[in-house]
């Protein structure tokens, strides 16, 4: 029988981009325009320019373009340095499974590695699914926090094989380069434990650095470990993933991209149903006193933004986007939820540690039931004067349920554009990637000017 990463390799192989339905091909554009959006809103943040400082100190002719520069640097710093400024707000897509994701991190690879070989936007576009298929259907197939692990580890493989995809590998390669770069890249979840640091951003970066230098290495001719899932020592049996073994490939039009979340505020994902029923809720409040506020969710957002004490006194912007309970409290005193939420001085104001201090969240079973499919979330409010509101949400504006339009897409990108980029450069932007099938170099579309701060 053919190992895991053999029918990996096969079937991202045989994949054509001919093979894409019109709806998957458009998903991508959206996905890629939402992706430039959330790397501009995080412009000029320090782990955004730590980044980019890492990429343009070395330049590459094999054209790498760091984003928003005309710089040519390696394609894996290239994806590196991209997607460190795409991930950071915490605002790009997201899947849930048994192991949730973002999967638009692979795109920032997909582009990177289009560049260095010369490839077109249809390339682009099909190394896009690919990436998005092996990462969700392996989150899919098993849990990797339940034993401690990262999910951005199903990252270096997804990245691997498209990058490979891109360089022409054969099945062979393809196979070596899943060997090579899923024996190293085993992370912990520490990365999303406690008072959150900068790293968030770059975790699944880092994974997709190594997942291109992995294909590198492979189309170079370099072998990698055998059995890199059911081996002795593989990734199934080190990281308790046995589910991994009847991992499921799209077919007939069946791709995963399609199956993914648009975020519409830039939180955790599992927050985003809260954070929907506590606005809904605000306009009744009025001006009267919250005296508790109660919030019933399921074991996954209980245990990643609702249980450690971090979360009740955040101080950091990445442990408070990932703490439900104060992006309910700035929700309902903002009336929205925005980067500026999540500003160094926020996290002290008073108001909102008052808010905190009277929030519970408890994990109900009967929402568990209702995971992953939907977030479900459900928000009690009680007043002072004795009034009692509530609301839940399941499928929160974004969600595959209840998807983002296309004028809401462009106009979350224009929000995290406006004064990085000119309009004209932002309209530019929109444009080619409506038309980025019909691009035969990205450098038009990735090569832009920011405005000085």
């Amino acid at each position: 029988m053919a190992t895991v990463a053999r029918r990996i390799a096969e079937w991202v192989t045989e994949l054509r981009y001919e093979q894409l339905p019109d709806k998957t091909v458009h998903e991508v554009r959206r996905r890629v325009l939402d992706s430039i959006g959330c790397a501009l809103g995080a412009y000029h943040a320090a782990p955004a320019k730590i980044a980019r400082a890492m990429a343009t100190a070395i330049h590459d002719t094999r054209a790498g373009t760091v984003w928003g520069t005309t710089h040519s640097t390696s394609p894996e710093l290239a994806a590196f340095a991209n997607g460190a400024m795409v991930r950071y707000l915490d605002f790009n897509d997201t899947y849930l499974s048994l192991e949730p994701a973002h999967p638009s991190d692979n795109i920032p690879a997909a582009v990177a590695v289009t560049q260095a070989t010369g490839k077109t936007g249809k390339d682009m576009i099909l190394a896009s699914v690919i990436g998005y298929e092996i990462q969700c259907r392996l989150c899919d197939a098993d849990s990797l926090r339940k034993s401690g692990w990262d999910h951005v580890t199903y990252g270096a493989l997804s990245t691997a094989v498209l990058a490979g995809k891109l360089w022409d590998l054969d099945a062979d390669g393809l196979e070596h380069a899943l060997g090579l770069a899923g024996v190293c890249n085993i992370t912990t979840r520490q990365t999303r434990t406690g008072q959150i640091s900068m790293w968030k951003a770059c975790a699944f970066s880092n994974a997709a650095r190594n997942g291109v230098f992995a294909a590198d290495l492979a189309r170079r001719g370099m072998t990698g470990p055998n059995e890199i899932f059911e081996g002795p020592k593989g990734l199934m049996h080190q990281l308790s993933i046995p589910g991994v073994a009847e991992v499921i490939l799209g077919r007939d039009g069946d791709f995963m991209i399609d199956r993914t979340y648009i975020k519409y505020w830039p939180a955790e994902y599992h927050s985003q149903s809260a954070i929907d029923a506590a606005l809904q809720l605000r306009s009744e409040i009025g001006d009267r006193k919250i005296e508790s506020i109660h919030i019933g969710s399921f074991e996954a957002a209980v245990s990643i933004i609702g249980s450690e004490p971090e979360k009740w006194r955040p101080t950091s912007r990445e442990t408070a986007d990932h703490s439900m309970g104060y992006c309910v409290a700035v929700a309902l005193l903002d009336g929205n939820v925005t980067a500026e939420s999540f500003a160094t001085e926020r996290l002290t104001d008073p108001k909102i540690l008052d808010l905190l201090d009277r929030t519970k969240i408890t994990e109900e079973p009967e929402l568990n039931t209702g995971y992953p499919e939907g977030i479900p979330n459900h928000l009690t409010f009680t007043l002072a004067d004795g009034t009692k509101l509530d609301k839940r949400v399941d499928f929160p504006r974004g969600h595959y349920k209840n998807p983002m339009t296309d004028d809401e897409v462009v106009d979350k990108f224009k929000r995290q554009a406006a004064g990085v980029v000119s309009d004209a450069t932002a309209d530019k932007i929109i444009d080619l990637c409506w038309r980025l099938d019909q691009l035969t170099n990205l450098a038009e579309l990735f090569e832009f000017e920011v405005l000085d701060k």
